[in-house]
Formats: C-alpha cells, structure tokens, sequence
C-alpha cells in the first residue's frame, strides 16, 4: 500500500483536481490555505489519528510509527508498528497528553505483525479499540480491545472479529444507536485479494480487475449491541458519479484506495477516504449510513509524505480535521500528527484544504 516514490515530489500530483461531483458542489472549488499547523507531539511519531469527543473532551487513537529497520516496499513492509498509544486535548490548541502504551502487540494472542491505523468508540459504559493487524498467517485481520477508560489500558479479545479482513476500520455511530464499522485498503492493505471472497494469498496490488470496470469498494458491517462482532453481511460502501455510475477501477483521482470516516452533518453522511497513490482526501455523500454514496470532491489536496489518512469532528461548535505528514522526519514511515479547522460552504460541501 505504499510507493517508493520522493515524497516531497508528490505534493504536485492533484492541486488542481475537483472534477467528477454532482450538483452537490457544482460551482468553481474554493481552496482553504493556511500556514501549516504544528505536529501536536514531537517526542514520539504519530500518524493515521482517529479522533473523538468523550466527555467534552477530544481522544485521539494514532497508529505510532517506529523506525523498525525494515526494507521500504510497496506493501508497506516498513511501517512496523508495535503499539498504540492515546494522546488527549482539553481544547484545540491547548496541551495535548501522552498517556502511554494502551495496547501492545505482544498482549494479542493472534496478532503477527504490524499494528496499522486504529479506530474508537464508546458504547454500554465501554471503549472500544479496533484494530488491524496481520494474524500469524500474514494476513490482516480486524480485533477489537476494551477498557473501562478512554485512555486504556485496552484488553484484546482472544480472536479478530469473526468475519472480518483488510485495515483501517473507522466505527460510526448513528443517532439511532446503530453502531457500523468501515474498513479496507487495497495494495499493501490486501482489500484486492479478497475480491473472490476468500483470500488468495498469492495476489497481490496489480489484482485490482480493469480500469474500465468498477473500483475495489471499501467495506461496510453493522456491529452487533455488544460491538465485539459483525451484525449481518459485510457490503460494498459503493461510490457513484454525478451520473449515478460507480467510479472505475482507473479513476485513481477519485476512486476509494484505503483510510476511510465517516461522519455526519445536517442528515447527510459523509464518506471520506484516501485515493492513495495519487495522495488526495476525497469525500463522498449519501442519505444512508450504508450508500451507496455520490462523489462530491477533494477535502485535502497532498501531504508531504506518501500517505494520507484522516478523521474528521465536531468540537465547540466547529468542525476539524485530524491527519498528518512528514514535517518532522521526512521520512514516509515516520509521520506525525496535525489538526486544523474544517470549513465548508452554506450548501454543506467541504472547502479543499491545501496543506
């Protein structure tokens, strides 16, 4: 799931690309461009952050890179990670807290290797962990941990979620109480090797089918009331043109690569995601939590750095975005973690930040 390519060279891929939405977002893109926000921790690195608001307070859940030693390949080899640690602010800009290890690889029974981008939740009195990590088969798996406290500690379950593949799960909950759990990411993410439903461990990032076909979909479950399992099927989080047509495997400006949230604003849910290989946030609408749902446009033209993964909140009346960049190493595995104000226009579209 990641390139080999200079990542500062990267940023000039897609300033200029907004094509594609509906009438949703028809007029000429507007361009958010600020001075660059400070990383929010420098002591460790940081990256893919999951915030949330529990208790009037925002928690953050990163996935903490490591200088592992590990040769850099397109399967992102190189992001070795062990553990996850929890970071919390009192408000934006304020003092941001380290509160330590919260879940270890070494303390999943299942668990291999590899410890990629996290997701939250709160739910019956508990917090919720989720997580992918590769099983000792090598293939990523999703597992969910629990805790009395926002911070953690976290205990793993004893197995991954029954059903479940892929990386980078992001839990929504609705204001019905419905609970739905996103996840995928092809290439090193291994979405594409599951196109048959089973896994085919022999695929690999050219398996993706034709450019003239439709795209790899991300994923979409119901969790269960205790949040520990799926409730019902895992379907396709479908991604249409302005036409009503599903983007195509080739559209890689637009198409869903890894990294998806979700959230919503004045009845309408937003799918957000990463394009990857051409390093865009884009976000697509839908008046179901399930889609399928409409392209709309780019919310965040390139990080410095290859990837780019986000979340999205509501805080003190306002809306922010969380997600990172290589200000501190320079280096695509050694990421760290940023916010800053999300604004979108009076019909609900969001204005493209450019970093």
């Amino acid at each position: 799931m990641r390139s080999n390519l200079n990542p500062i060279l990267l940023i000039s891929f897609a300033l200029a690309v907004n094509s594609g939405g509906d009438s949703f977002c028809q007029s000429a893109p507007s361009t958010a461009s600020r001075v660059s926000p400070k990383p929010l921790v420098s002591h460790i690195y940081t990256a893919d952050p999951s915030a949330h608001v529990f208790n009037g307070k925002i928690y953050i859940y990163p996935s903490h890179d490591i200088e592992a030693n590990v040769p850099q390949d397109d399967d992102g080899g190189h992001f070795n990670m062990r553990d996850y640690h929890v970071l919390s602010m009192g408000r934006i800009g304020g003092k941001v807290t380290d509160h330590g290890v919260a879940l270890d690889l070494k303390d999943i029974p299942w668990a291999g290797r590899q410890l990629w981008a996290p997701d939250a939740a709160y739910k019956n009195g508990t917090y919720y962990l989720y997580f992918p990590v590769k099983d000792k088969q090598d293939v990523f798996r999703l597992g969910v941990a629990t805790s009395k406290s926002p911070t953690g500690p976290f205990k793993a379950q004893p197995e991954p979620i029954p059903g479940s593949f892929s990386i980078d799960p992001a839990v929504f909950t609705d204001t019905d109480g419905a609970s739905y759990v996103y996840f995928g990411g092809i290439w090193g993410g291994q979405l594409q090797r599951w196109h048959t439903g089973q896994y085919e461990p022999k695929g690999s990032k050219t398996d993706l089918g034709k450019d003239d076909q439709p795209a790899l979909s991300a994923k979409v479950a119901r969790l269960s009331n205790d949040m520990l399992r799926f409730d019902g099927p895992v379907k396709d989080v479908q991604i249409v043109d302005n036409a009503g047509k599903p983007l195509l495997g080739g559209d890689h400006n637009r198409r869903f690569f890894e990294g998806g949230w979700m959230h919503k604003y004045k009845g309408r849910y937003y799918f957000s995601y990463s394009t990857g290989d051409t390093h865009l946030l884009a976000y697509a609408t839908s008046k179901s939590p399930v889609g399928p749902f409409t392209y709309q446009g780019v919310l965040m033209n390139p990080v410095t750095g290859w990837t780019t993964h986000h979340s999205i909140i509501e805080f003190g009346g306002k809306w922010y975005i969380f997600y990172h960049d290589v200000e501190l190493s320079g280096k695509t595995h050694l990421r760290n973690v940023k916010v800053r104000e999300l604004i979108r226009k009076s019909d609900g579209s969001i204005v493209t930040i450019t970093p």
